[in-house]
């Protein structure tokens, strides 16, 4: 890692010194807002590697993608709600949001945000800490829509959750969930009915989680190196916001997470793989810049 690196990436000499050495700088006009956002709230520009591992970001975001009902978007349009919960130099920076509205911070500290390193993320703490999204479950259509939470350090007690909503009435549920009773597997639906629970059948790993609906009759999901398909009809989603580190059950956090999560996004459905390759890289290469 040079010095140059380590310079704040709007630094006169960000780009090297002249007529000594040059480096990347940040170029994509979205990842530049955003890092512009995130300077604000940390009162100082993220160094040189990080930025330029944002602008990677972004750029895999946009050259990926899938088509929808006769119309092709981007990855990076499919998010509607998302944070990087690493890299920024202070907690306030990472709950600014690449895409959306802002998390509402319930009980989180600056202890509990780790920006770099080889476990970089927001901690919870399994009884009281959580975000709220402030991005409602019906806020994407029925049948396009995802969800997603990047682990960097796996919660240790079962049946709790990393993230979700639920409505016990209308048996419409959506989130990450570890295993509970003799189960090995931990449920991720979307929006649909208890009795897909523990379909995924895999342990509890670090890696991108996450589901994306883009019909009525099935759900593609990932999680800890895994993926497969879900053949399970749709239900009306509920209306609940999405807690991260925690699950909204009918307008109250439940089952608190002690997991450590490095990004998370919800919004319409997309390529699960694209998604993954380009969370991983960003989350390997902050933690490499830092």
């Amino acid at each position: 890692m040079s010095l140059a690196s380590l310079l704040p990436y709007d630094h006169a000499y960000a780009g090297g010194y002249p007529g000594l050495s040059s480096q990347a700088l940040p170029t994509d006009a979205d990842a530049l807002d955003y890092l512009a956002r995130v300077k604000a709230a940390d009162g100082a520009g993220v160094e040189v590697g990080v930025a330029t591992a944002v602008d990677a970001f972004f750029r895999d975001l946009k050259s990926t993608g899938q088509e929808y009902d006769g119309v092709y978007r981007t990855t990076f349009e499919s998010l509607k709600a998302c944070c990087i919960l690493c890299g920024a130099r202070t907690l306030n920076g990472a709950l600014v949001p690449l895409a959306g509205a802002a998390p509402a911070n319930n009980n989180f500290i600056s202890d509990d945000y780790t920006r770099g390193g080889a476990t970089p993320g927001l901690k919870g703490d399994g009884s009281t800490k959580y975000l709220d999204s402030n991005r409602a479950n019906d806020a994407d259509p029925q049948n396009d829509n995802h969800w997603s939470i990047y682990i960097t350090s796996v919660q240790t007690v079962a049946g709790r959750s990393a993230f979700g909503s639920g409505d016990n009435v209308a048996v419409s549920y959506n989130y990450h969930r570890t295993n509970t009773g003799a189960s090995a597997g931990k449920p991720q639906l979307q929006n649909n009915v208890a009795a897909n629970y523990n379909t995924t059948g895999e342990l509890e790993a670090p890696g991108l989680s996450a589901t994306s609906r883009a019909s009525s009759g099935e759900y593609d999901w990932v999680s800890g190196g895994q993926a497969d398909v879900v053949t399970a009809a749709s239900v009306n989603p509920n209306s609940y916001k999405s807690y991260v580190l925690s699950v909204n059950s009918e307008g109250s956090p439940a089952i608190y997470s002690d997991a450590r999560l490095a990004f998370y996004s919800i919004g319409e459905s997309l390529d699960l793989a694209a998604l993954d390759d380009a969370v991983s890289t960003l989350v390997t290469a902050i933690g490499a810049a830092i």
